[in-house]
């Protein structure tokens, strides 16, 4: 198929890949994202390098996300959850952990998006972005999201403090 010289190259949507403890792992789109509930989010947040940012974020929270993939929880153990780890990888390198407890209903509940959206624009072929609005810096904010690892390896540290 030719290009015509007058159109712009069509650019494939961004693609994450949820991997870890889950039972179904998944590679997902924008697209694919915006089956989920979709939310609205006004933020401010601190930037070191350009001062006080001002977004509106859409896009599915996301414990929404990730529960669907089927967290390994310890079904009989509620506190089982709470040792889960939520790491995520943006196409430039950046990178942030949460625990599970941030997100999870039953314990702080903070509505972090897997933004689709941003003032408007999608975000479909740069990919979606972590959004914390609780934070007042935006450190843990991510763009162009190409990784999330769900780990509930660790347990705790031994008796020893090894």
């Amino acid at each position: 198929m030719t290009q015509s010289l007058t159109e712009p190259p069509v650019r494939p949507a961004a693609e994450l890949t949820l991997t870890g403890d889950l039972a179904r792992p998944a590679r997902l789109t924008v697209p694919d994202l915006l089956a989920w509930p979709q939310h609205r989010v006004r933020v401010s947040f601190e930037c070191a390098t350009s001062g006080v940012q001002h977004h509106r974020f859409e896009g599915p929270l996301l414990h929404d996300v990730l529960h669907a993939a089927g967290p390994v929880f310890h079904p009989a153990r509620r506190k089982d959850r709470l040792r889960f780890l939520i790491a995520v990888r943006g196409s430039d390198g950046h990178h942030a952990l949460l625990t599970w407890a941030e997100i999870d209903p039953d314990f702080a509940h903070s509505p972090v998006l897997l933004a689709v959206g941003i003032d408007d624009t999608p975000l479909d072929t740069a990919g979606p972005q972590l959004v914390l609005p609780q934070d007042r810096c935006g450190a843990r904010h991510i763009s162009g999201i190409n990784a999330i690892r769900v780990d509930g390896r660790y347990t705790s540290w031994t008796a020893d403090g090894g």
